[in-house]
């Protein structure tokens, strides 16, 4: 007997779109794409919370129990409104000494913001409830093991189709326009980013996901005659895992393309340190989890990358150097850290609060010497901008929901049996590290695409968590029918 459709089921067809739709215009770092995505994410926010005025929807376990992390998103929210909001210039002058010194482009001269640019913080502000509206929204979607496995896969179908695309134009050398803004190309991948290290940062995240779901499909045990053999390769070969194997190469093959040198050193170490963490953490392992992890490393790495380029980035490392001098033509260590070097002397003025959300490309000529002619409105440093933008106490929010997530994700794969449940927590556990690495050198946090990828992904490991506690020895490849899905 067919259950009936969930009420909220046009809404996760929609918010599945929009997870396809994100990377699509320039990774929706375009005011207009942006816009898109964000007003998407509103409205179907607020259907939901219709539906729910209605009582059509209910909030279920995963929206329940993730209340630590919506806690410090609300208190990051609060905070960037507080950025916003005039304060007398004497509260000011206490809070920032700085900003007090600057003048204020309020009408009321006894008044300041904390931010210098309360226009620019103002859309920073919008921009990050969307993100905690999407992180909020896909624990309240997440009320069944099957929405949580569809999820999952149409994000490693989306970062497929990129990078099919990014290969393709990789390889026929093509100099096309994507969204009225051109580009070549011919030296390395960038599907419809524009900047190839942003697809690679994509990628990690597809990548962690994906390599959680073939986890999930892993049973244990060990066949005991050949025809047992026979029958479990034959259905190997006849099941989605071969297509879910075959997307993982092709996402890997357009890594490599991508010559971006962090995004695969994020990419491989994280995986490294995700399987060592997983098998540590995990009494419910398997042999065939362990085989999987090196094969991923061995195949990737020397069948694929060799096929396909993986010496091109070997070569960017080598070429790299640490001095500018060394390296006149781009790719030194020090042109790559310039911006968040010397944004430091931002951190140093405005330590506890930052210049305000959004305003990293305001404050920043300001500090920058002569040496830098180029203009940068990002301080190719997720961490240094994040400091620099909402100060210590931002950065120490949201840091905390990062780690927390974590946890939650680490406590998935010690206690949860659910094999779909334990691989979307290795995939969370790996996604964080692979852009937690990235974000060192580079700006995936603030590309509108990756962002959301990023939220969702984090939505995801706390849903791993919670949905279906109370029945989770199910396997992946369907729910059993002997177990109702219960909640505790």
């Amino acid at each position: 007997m067919r259950s009936a459709p969930a009420a909220d089921g046009k809404i996760f067809v929609l918010f599945l779109l929009l997870l396809v739709w994100a990377p699509v215009p320039l990774g929706s770092n375009r005011p207009w794409a942006a816009a898109i995505l964000e007003v998407g994410i509103f409205a179907l926010a607020l259907a939901w919370i219709w539906l729910y005025a209605l009582g059509r929807v209910h909030a279920r376990a995963p929206l329940r129990r993730a209340w630590p992390a919506m806690l410090l998103f609300a208190i990051w929210l609060a905070w960037l409104a507080i950025q916003v909001v005039p304060l007398p210039v004497e509260l000011v002058r206490l809070i920032s000494p700085t900003r007090a010194q600057l003048p204020t482009p309020l009408a009321a001269p006894a008044m300041h913001t904390l931010s210098i640019d309360p226009y620019a913080s103002l859309g920073f502000l919008l921009k990050s409830c969307a993100w905690v509206a999407a992180f909020c929204l896909t624990l309240a979607l997440m009320h069944s093991r099957e929405r949580l496995k569809t999820i999952a896969i149409v994000i490693v179908v989306a970062g497929t189709v990129q990078a099919l695309l990014a290969s393709f134009m990789h390889l026929a050398k093509l100099n096309v326009e994507v969204f009225f803004t051109a580009f070549s190309h011919v030296d390395n991948a960038h599907g419809t980013f524009v900047n190839r290290n942003h697809l690679a940062g994509y990628l990690e995240i597809c990548l962690a996901l994906g390599i959680g779901m073939m986890i999930a499909t892993l049973k244990g045990g060990s066949a005991q005659s050949w025809k047992q053999r026979f029958r479990e390769t034959a259905g190997w070969l006849l099941s989605t895992r071969v297509l879910l194997r075959i997307s993982l190469i092709i996402m890997v093959i357009a890594l490599v393309m991508t010559r971006s040198r962090m995004g695969n050193a994020a990419f491989f170490s994280s995986m490294l340190v995700a399987g060592v963490i997983g098998l540590a953490t995990s009494r419910h392992a398997t042999k065939s989890t362990v085989i999987l992890l090196v094969s991923l490393i061995v195949i990737d790495i020397f069948v694929v990358g060799t096929w396909f380029g993986v010496e091109n980035v070997i070569k960017r490392y080598e070429e790299t150097t640490i001095y500018r001098e060394l390296q006149p033509t781009g790719g030194s260590v020090e042109e790559r850290l310039e911006p968040s070097l010397y944004a430091v002397d931002m951190i140093k003025d405005y330590p506890m609060t930052g210049s305000g959300g959004g305003t990293f490309y305001t404050a920043f000529p300001n500090y920058r010497p002569g040496i830098i002619s180029a203009y940068f409105d990002f301080a190719h440093n997720d961490y240094v901008q994040l400091t620099t933008d909402t100060g210590a106490i931002g950065l120490g929010l949201l840091g905390l929901v990062v780690l927390w997530t974590f946890v939650v994700a680490l406590r998935t794969l010690y206690e949860r049996r659910d094999p779909l449940c334990r691989g979307i927590a290795f995939g969370t556990t790996m996604g964080i590290i692979a852009i937690m690495i990235h974000s060192w050198v580079d700006f995936n946090l603030q590309i509108p695409a990756n962002a959301f990828t990023f939220i969702v992904l984090l939505a995801l490991g706390w849903a791993a968590y919670s949905v279906n506690r109370r029945h989770s020895a199910i396997n992946v490849e369907g729910r059993d029918p002997s177990s109702p899905q219960v909640e505790e």
